[in-house]
């Protein structure tokens, strides 16, 4: 989403590199550029001005600290107010009281309100939570349906409501059957509108009332920039809400939205949405969202990711199969599938600082996931032994392997050389872990 920011802004302060040291003239140049760059992703124009004023009250006069350059200077001085811009830290939902807290999903429709109440039911289950999802959207049967969907596929329960109901009796029913059931969660789906009218806030107000949930979460798209924006602070002038979850922050949009939600609403960004999927809800940290803007790369969700998606058992046999030579097919085929769980390829190497900016010089991070499915597609298609000794592969066998895949030939032998070029590294790395740390011990696998 901020590639044309972080582009822009890289370089802005390469410009800087040539100077010995920060002046006023400079700083203004960079600060005018700067201006531009925010403004272009569709950063609110108050909020720019307000950013800039920022940095050039810390930057100008300052002396250059001894480590930094007048460039890297600049950029921490940036990063610190982007950071400041979107929230300062991390705020987490409340959950203090008597289960099960309400959570009170709002926003309008097409925002994602719903996939995002089944992305929040599966948050809560990873943190042992027992989430309750609750359908109050009477208007779209779509969404009842469509929740209830999302509560069988995670195995979590729902409240089924009744045909002649209301949204204020299905969530007071709902609270009943979940403090019943004993669940810890209960994550109320409330009806949307293609725009803010006063019945809806009337419906939403009562529910607030009488519900008294621990948080009122808007649910807004990124994608639609500045109207997100305006979307937040009507919902909080008029309701009153707790906390933003942006959606569709994967997407191509110029990113405005999350810089600008928290500078005029003065309520933060809680989660954001990172793909279709279940699993692709983050909790937004504000210094790491500065960091992948200004090309830093973002190493903490990229290790929380990993973690997340590792199984630390299976690790532990493929480091010994690492070290004896032994990584078969089955096990490549195996790390594809752990790789993905952690998200696209794109947005997993675009938190490995440096590596954005490296790429873009040879060609981009182009990526076609449909290649790892391919790679998983050849695999299972071949037998326990061809797995185990891809050498046996020949042309018969690479023609059958290809049409129960539903690949070519070409993909099978691509494939293959990819699979021995890679054990022939591992080999390497392992040598020289014995030679450099240690018999026994690789780098990277241990």
């Amino acid at each position: 989403m901020f590639e044309n920011l972080s582009t822009k802004l890289d370089s802005i302060f390469k410009k800087l590199r040539g100077h010995g040291k920060l002046t006023d003239q400079n700083i203004q140049e960079a600060l005018k550029e700067v201006r531009i760059a925010l403004l272009e992703a569709d950063v609110n124009f108050k909020v720019v001005k307000d950013f800039i004023q920022q940095v050039e009250a810390r930057a100008v006069g300052q002396e250059v600290m001894d480590s930094l350059t007048p460039a890297q200077q600049l950029i921490k001085i940036v990063k610190e107010e982007m950071t400041s811009l979107m929230g300062g830290e991390e705020q987490k939902i409340h959950l203090s009281g008597s289960p099960p807290v309400p959570i009170m999903l709002v926003g309008l429709h097409g925002c994602g309100k719903t996939t995002t109440a089944g992305k929040l039911a599966r948050y809560f289950q990873e943190k042992k939570k027992r989430p309750y999802l609750v359908p109050a959207d009477v208007y779209r049967p779509a969404a009842i349906e469509q929740l209830q969907r999302l509560g069988e596929e995670l195995k979590v329960n729902f409240y089924r409501p009744e045909a002649s109901q209301t949204p204020m009796e299905i969530c007071s029913k709902a609270r009943d059957f979940a403090l019943k059931g004993g669940y810890d969660v209960m994550l109320i789906d409330t009806a949307g509108r293609l725009h803010i009218d006063e019945a809806l806030m009337l419906e939403l107000r009562e529910i607030k009332i009488q519900i008294k949930p621990n948080e009122v979460l808007l649910v807004a798209d990124a994608m639609t920039g500045q109207d997100a924006v305006n979307i937040a602070k009507n919902f909080n002038d008029r309701l009153g809400i707790d906390g933003v979850i942006l959606t569709k922050m994967d997407g191509d949009a110029r990113g405005g939205a999350a810089l600008s939600i928290r500078s005029v609403t003065q309520k933060p960004i809680k989660f954001i949405g990172v793909g279709e999927k279940l699993d692709a809800l983050e909790a937004f940290h504000p210094d790491r969202m500065a960091s992948r803007i200004l090309g830093m790369g973002d190493v903490l969700t990229l290790i929380e990711k990993a973690e997340t998606a590792f199984d630390e058992k299976k690790a532990k046999e493929l480091e010994k199969k690492i070290r004896k030579d032994s990584f078969t097919l089955e096990d490549f085929r195996d790390q594809i599938q752990q790789v993905r769980k952690m998200g696209s390829l794109e947005s997993i190497l675009g938190m490995i600082p440096g590596l954005p900016k490296k790429m873009k010089g040879m060609g981009g991070l182009d990526f076609d996931e449909k290649e790892l499915v391919k790679v998983e597609a050849i695999v299972n298609s071949m037998t326990p032994k061809e797995r185990v000794n891809y050498q046996i592969v020949n042309g018969s066998r690479r023609l059958r392997i290809a049409r129960g895949s539903g690949t070519s030939v070409q993909d099978v032998n691509r494939l293959l050389k990819r699979y021995a070029q890679a054990r022939k590294m591992m080999k390497q790395f392992t040598k020289m872990g014995e030679k450099g740390f240690g018999r026994g011990r690789a780098p990277f696998f241990s």
